[in-house]
């Protein structure tokens, strides 16, 4: 089923937003969310990234938008359906130099004071605004 125009956009600005991320850096879906003006929607944020094409043709793909960087409000990488996406997200993550440690509870786990990114606007809005 195509996507509505709404959802489209929707995507293509979470897609935007993620590219921003910088190298070696995490935040959250609810970070995301509250940059693009929807602080209600982090799911959403995460369904967008769960959608991530894998075609390399298509304009957002998982080459060219950095969903490894986008974790959890606990630091934590979540579950995927298949055990194997969060030990894949965590070895995306450790390929940038980031530190990926296991909690007791087997959860793997991102220290923010260590590599967050949490600025209040995007990068490319804040330019925009000393235009």
């Amino acid at each position: 089923m195509a996507r509505s125009e709404e959802a489209e956009a929707f995507f293509h600005v979470v897609y935007t937003a993620v590219q921003q991320i910088p190298y070696g850096k995490v935040t959250t879906y609810g970070h995301i969310a509250k940059l693009i003006g929807t602080p209600e929607r982090p799911r959403q944020v995460g369904i967008c990234l769960k959608h991530l094409p894998q075609d390399t043709e298509s304009r957002f793909n998982h080459d060219n938008v950095p969903w490894q960087r986008v974790i959890n409000a606990k630091g934590m990488i979540s579950p995927r359906s298949q055990p194997s996406g969060a030990r894949n997200q965590a070895a995306a993550l450790r390929t940038e130099g980031v530190t990926v440690t296991t909690s007791a509870l087997g959860e793997l786990m991102v220290d923010f004071s260590e590599c967050g990114w949490f600025p209040n606007v995007l990068p490319s809005e804040a330019e925009e605004d000393d235009d």
